[in-house]
């Protein structure tokens, strides 16, 4: 059983930074693909970026510049630092990973930017 437990959102201000932290635990090859998503209301919920275990990256137009994602493959947990937030990046936030042929999702974490 793979679970992935979030933390780190909440409500900033324009212009203002975030850190979301997501861990994953349970039976986890060492060669998986870890990344966030997120949902706006009445929006398809969408990648923002992934991270690969050797460290491939790869971001959303809308976020490339502000935001960084980062792993820490002994602790099989993913990062995503965002800066210079927008309310345009007002959404729940989902930690996704894909091992093997599985995919996994946490529960959410709300970030709301504030104008």
């Amino acid at each position: 059983q793979v679970q992935l437990v979030e933390s780190g959102g909440g409500l900033v201000q324009a212009g203002g930074s975030l850190r979301l932290s997501c861990a994953a635990s349970g039976s986890i090859f060492s060669i998986n693909r870890m990344g966030w998503y997120r949902q706006a209301p009445g929006k398809q919920r969408e990648l923002v970026a992934g991270i690969t275990s050797g460290g491939s990256t790869n971001y959303a137009d809308s976020v490339k510049g502000r935001f960084t994602i980062s792993r820490d493959n002994a602790k099989n947990t993913v990062y995503l630092q965002m800066n210079s937030l927008k309310p345009e990046d007002t959404a729940v936030y989902y930690c996704n990973l894909l091992n093997g042929l599985q995919n996994y999702w946490g529960q959410g974490t709300q970030v709301t930017v504030s104008s």
